[in-house]
Order: structure tokens, then C-alpha cells, then sequence
């Protein structure tokens, strides 16, 4: 006779979190969550008497989510890539964890729920901005750009730079130049971020068969071109206070973050490390994040 004591008590299945774990990877959550901020940054900064929080969430989990459905389609595109480079040698794609067909799949699912719910509860013109980022990203920028030009990440990052304009869409229903100067400062921050990592992991890609720039170029031309790229970021990140779009509380801030990211860009030129290129890369997530932060801060406070 089993008694009660006897029974083993319920645990959740190892297996079922790990699982869950691995499709969550295959989302990117790091580099989604600035692909939500930059998106909330364009609804807040977009011309509206008050946000409803309704379609403030409907639009923050649609991009997210189509953004999820992106990342999930490169990790299933690039799981040869993946499986010769130490930063993604993880992911369940790469391990053959996750199959092709289920990645595909989960990629599919996550794009359809967050297409249907822009479509559905923010408007077309979302849905459509959205869409055409997830085709420039997982189909040109992640098919035809990346293993044929070291400019891949100049031409792709367009649709890396388009969160701001899609939640500025979903608040206004339209795309002013005032998204689109959001947009450029995302468009060419882009190579000096990415190129920073492209640098110390410039073996890896070459391993791995990916026309990165310092692949192709040699380090020296790429430390040339990150330092030429921030001092044209510096110059972009002014157009907000010369068009009036903020004040000088966003005028004082950029000044700092750019005088830091130039002199990160200028050490890199000059007296390059992996350390430093290593620190040049993490500052760049913080410079881009603390940016809108403060343009946010001018636009509310000024």
C-alpha cells in the first residue's frame, strides 16, 4: 500500500526549464531589450497629449516580439557561424539542441503573435515599419549582406536604427524628421560599436568565414574607421538641440558622452588592446542608452 508519505513531492522538470532557457537565448534578450528602450524612447518622444497605456504595451510587445522573431531567424541562419565563435558557441542552435525545423518555427510564432497584435491594436503603419525591419535584418542584412561585404553592418544597420521611428509610429501614426534624425544617431553609432567587438574577436570570424571589416581590411583600417565614425556621431547627436528638438540639458550630456566615446575611438586608433576594445564596446551600449535617456530627460524637464 503507497502511502502519502511515500509519494515524491512535485518539482518542476530540469529539463523543461533548460528548454525554456534555450528558446529564450535564441530571442537575443540583451540586445532586445535595447531594441524595446530605443522603441519607448520614439513613443515618448512623439508629439501626443498623454500615452494610453494600452497601446503603449500593445506596441512595446509587438516590436518586441517581432524583434524576438528576427534574432531567432539569425540564430537559425548562423548556427554554422555560431558553432566556430566562442561568444555564440552556445546557443541551442549551434549545439543542435533546438532542431532547424523548431527554431523556425518558434521564429514564426513569435513574428505572427507580434505582427497581429501591432496590426490589431496599434496600426498599419507600425506593422508595416516593423515588418520591413524584420525583412532588412533577418533577409538582407542576415542572408545577403553579412557573408558577402565588410559594409554589412554599414548597410544593415538601418534596420538596427529603426526602433525609434517604430514607436514613434505607434504613438502618432507617423513618421516625422524628427524620428528619422533618432533613427541616424542609431544608424551610425552602429559601426563603431560593432566594430569594437570585431576587433578582438577578429580570428573568430575569420574562422568562421565572415568578411567583418578587420577580416578584410586589416585592424588598422578599422580602428582608422571607428574613430572617423564617432567623430561623425558626435557631430550627428547635435542635429536634436540644432533643430530645437531639445534643450541644453541634452546639448551639456551629449557633449560628455561624445568627448568620452572620442577619446575610448582616439586610444583605439592609437594605442589599440583587446581590453580596450573590450571597454570601447560595452561603453558604446552604455553611451547609446544614456543619450536617449537624457534627450528624454530634456524633452519632459525643458
Amino acid at each position: 500500500m503507497t502511502t502519502a508519505s511515500s509519494i515524491p513531492a512535485a518539482t518542476p522538470a530540469p529539463g523543461l526549464r533548460l528548454m525554456i532557457s534555450d528558446y529564450l537565448t535564441l530571442t537575443k534578450p540583451r540586445v532586445i531589450s535595447l531594441i524595446v528602450f530605443c522603441a519607448f524612447i520614439g513613443m515618448l518622444l512623439a508629439p501626443v497629449d498623454s500615452l494610453p497605456l494600452w497601446k503603449t504595451f500593445a506596441a512595446t510587445l509587438g516590436i518586441g516580439l517581432v524583434a524576438a522573431a528576427a534574432a531567432a531567424f539569425n540564430c537559425l541562419v548562423e548556427q554554422h557561424i555560431d558553432q566556430r565563435m566562442a561568444r555564440t558557441c552556445g546557443r541551442a542552435t549551434a549545439r543542435g539542441i533546438i532542431s532547424n525545423r523548431a527554431a523556425l518555427l518558434w521564429s514564426l510564432a513569435l513574428g505572427t503573435v507580434g505582427m497581429v497584435i501591432l496590426l490589431l491594436w496599434v496600426n498599419v503603419l507600425t506593422a508595416a515599419l516593423t515588418l520591413a525591419t524584420f525583412v532588412g535584418y533577418a533577409v538582407i542584412y542576415t542572408l545577403l549582406l553579412k557573408p558577402r561585404t565588410p559594409q554589412n553592418i554599414v548597410i544593415g544597420g538601418l534596420s538596427g536604427a529603426m526602433p525609434p521611428a517604430l514607436g514613434w509610429a505607434a504613438m502618432s501614426n507617423s513618421v516625422p524628421a524628427e524620428a528619422w534624425i533618432l533613427v541616424l544617431i542609431i544608424f551610425v553609432w552602429t559601426p563603431p560599436h560593432f566594430w569594437a567587438l570585431a576587433l578582438y574577436r577578429t580570428e573568430e570570424y575569420a574562422a568562421a568565414g565572415v568578411p567583418m571589416l578587420p577580416v578584410t581590411h586589416g585592424a588598422e583600417f578599422t580602428r582608422l574607421h571607428i574613430f572617423l565614425y564617432t567623430i561623425l556621431l558626435s557631430a550627428v547627436t547635435m542635429l536634436p538641440f540644432i533643430i530645437r528638438m531639445s534643450g541644453w540639458i541634452y546639448l551639456v550630456s551629449a557633449l560628455v558622452l561624445d568627448a568620452i566615446f572620442l577619446m575610448y575611438a582616439w586610444k583605439i586608433w592609437r594605442n589599440y588592446s583587446d581590453l580596450l576594445a573590450k571597454k570601447t564596446f560595452r561603453y558604446s551600449i552604455i553611451y547609446l542608452s544614456a543619450l536617449f535617456a537624457v534627450l528624454l530627460l530634456d524633452h519632459y524637464l525643458a
